[in-house]
């Protein structure tokens, strides 16, 4: 539910900050130094972020249409090979991005000097919760012992 909300705050922000830059720049004749640089920054935020809600709430690209036309036991080991390599690509996503912001600890950004560290903490959150939900639901299928029920209603 958190991660729900910090999303929805996140594209707020996304929205406003442009606004706020047209606002500034029209209305008043003073631009907003850095609202590209921080726009970006909203955005990076909220992709790695909300990604992991997004996975929670089974919104990825399943394609549960061809998986459906399986029989059980096949589409279970399909279900188990793809939540395996779920989780191991979110874990490299996660050791890759700890060494990058490891490296660069003392570089910033150019407009708004944002420190790196600060400006990737997304990314090394976004892949630590994405390779925490991607093991639940690996866990969660090994236990059922069963393919996962997926009715896709298309409208």
């Amino acid at each position: 539910m958190a991660v729900r909300w910090t999303s929805l705050v996140l594209l707020a922000a996304l929205v406003v900050t442009p606004l706020a830059q047209i606002m500034m720049r029209g209305v008043f004749n003073v631009p907003m130094a850095g609202a590209e640089e921080l726009a970006k920054y909203f955005l990076i935020c909220l992709t790695f972020v909300a990604a992991s809600y997004v996975s929670a709430e089974g919104g990825q690209i399943r394609m549960e249409e061809f998986q459906v036309l399986l029989p059980q036991r096949p589409r279970w080991i399909l279900q188990m090979v793809i939540e395996t390599c779920a989780a191991a690509f979110f874990a490299v996503l996660l050791v890759a991005s700890l060494i990058t912001v490891s490296r660069n600890l003392n570089s910033v950004t150019p407009v708004l000097e944002i420190p790196f560290w600060l400006f990737f903490a997304p990314l090394v959150l976004g892949s630590f919760l994405l390779l925490v939900e991607a093991l639940i639901l690996l866990a969660h299928t090994w236990r059922k012992r069963r393919p996962e029920e997926k009715h896709t209603v298309l409208t």
